[in-house]
């Protein structure tokens, strides 16, 4: 069945694009898809005001519904409104629920961009009721070097069974690929499902002859043209951008630790660091600030509370170093203002800092 399935993608065509979230992330990914030539691009966003946005700056057309679409991009926020180092789905589910009482086509692709948790993508499929492709591609980002690191630069991709991989690379790349094995898992025979059930490939094998010609206006099949990396299970993908951010929240807690231990032991932070990276795979990081921005502490959180049975002692730690940092710099700060100091407290310069970006600290890509 899966050898039939995969010859009909083959012939799949994704005219009707629509990105769901029209946000830092989401405008430059719906900008992006109409700049690869696709001619019905769509946006949804719950601000009127950003739908506005995209339109004026892209030519994004407004959505009314979400209903007619070959691809539903989802760009939507993960953290809490009124506080955003802290995870949060709902609002990225409830968009889930519209779509899966509102979409017509059998068969579309369902792509995740945003930040989640593992196991969310499998609870969207089960959502789905297994009617659409529901595939991870975690965006990476950044906005200081868009044409080198913007939205098409690699990325890692996963799909909750082979067919919906299948369709996403052939969206996001033009290619498609041979079941991927992962001990047990894709490419066993039960076509990548988790419980071996094969109601994905039925119902979306089922209505995929009207998923192809619906609203068909053109024999070309456009692709976005960005390098995957795919990867044999859709939590790999899951975990691979929590883990990333986590990594780089590390390396940023690592060098606030060493500034605090420099202090303490009056040492000149700058000069240490600075003879630190004249090894050539040594790379320590600056702080400044503290560890902020929307990206890293609700990513390093989310990975966190990923799994139950185990917790990151490492991780837990760098919370806690970048708390005794935070503390350090608004000691520094309240006594530099009583002091009257004539210079601005926690300068650059005063911190021994040099200038960092992004998401509160060091050349941090999304």
């Amino acid at each position: 069945m899966l050898a039939a399935d995969q010859k009909q993608q083959g012939t799949m065509r994704f005219n009707k694009v629509i990105i769901i979230g029209l946000g830092q992330l989401g405008l430059p990914v719906a900008r992006y898809v109409k700049e690869k030539g696709f001619d019905d691009v769509y946006g949804y966003d719950i601000s009127p005001k950003a739908m506005e946005r995209a339109e004026k700056i892209a030519g994004i057309k407004k959505a009314n519904d979400l209903s007619d679409f070959d691809v539903y991009i989802l760009c939507v926020s993960t953290h809490k409104p009124d506080d955003m180092f802290t995870p949060q789905i709902e609002g990225l589910l409830s968009i889930v629920e519209r779509i899966s009482k509102e979409a017509r086509r059998d068969g579309a692709l369902v792509s995740i961009e945003s930040t989640i948790p593992r196991g969310t993508s499998a609870r969207v499929f089960e959502m789905l009721n297994h009617r659409l492709h529901v595939a991870h591609a975690p965006h990476r980002w950044y906005a200081l070097e868009e044409k080198e690191h913007g939205v098409n630069q690699l990325r890692v991709v996963g799909g909750v069974c082979d067919c919906c991989l299948q369709t996403a690379m052939q969206f996001y790349n033009g290619s498609s690929l041979t079941p991927v094995d992962s001990n047990g898992g894709n490419g066993d025979g039960n076509n990548g499902h988790a419980d071996g059930n094969d109601a994905c490939v039925d119902n979306i094998s089922r209505d995929k002859r009207s998923f192809k010609n619906a609203g068909s206006k053109s024999s070309i099949r456009r692709t976005l043209g960005i390098p995957m990396h795919p990867v044999s299970k859709i939590e790999i993908a899951e975990l691979s951008k929590i883990a990333e951010n986590a990594h780089r929240y590390l390396q940023i807690a690592f060098a606030e630790d060493l500034y605090l231990y420099c202090q303490e032991n009056n040492l000149n932070f700058s000069e240490l660091r600075d003879a630190l990276n004249t090894k050539w795979n040594v790379n320590i990081l600056e702080p400044r600030e503290g560890i902020g921005g929307h990206c890293l502490p609700k990513d390093t959180r989310m990975f966190l509370q990923s799994s139950k049975s185990i917790k990151s002692k490492i991780l837990t730690a760098a919370i806690e170093v970048d708390q005794d940092y935070r503390q350090y710099r608004q000691i520094r700060a309240s006594k530099s203002m009583l002091s009257h100091s004539v210079s601005p407290p926690l300068s650059a310069s005063n911190l021994e800092e040099d200038d960092v970006s992004d998401c509160g600290n060091s050349n941090y890509s999304g």
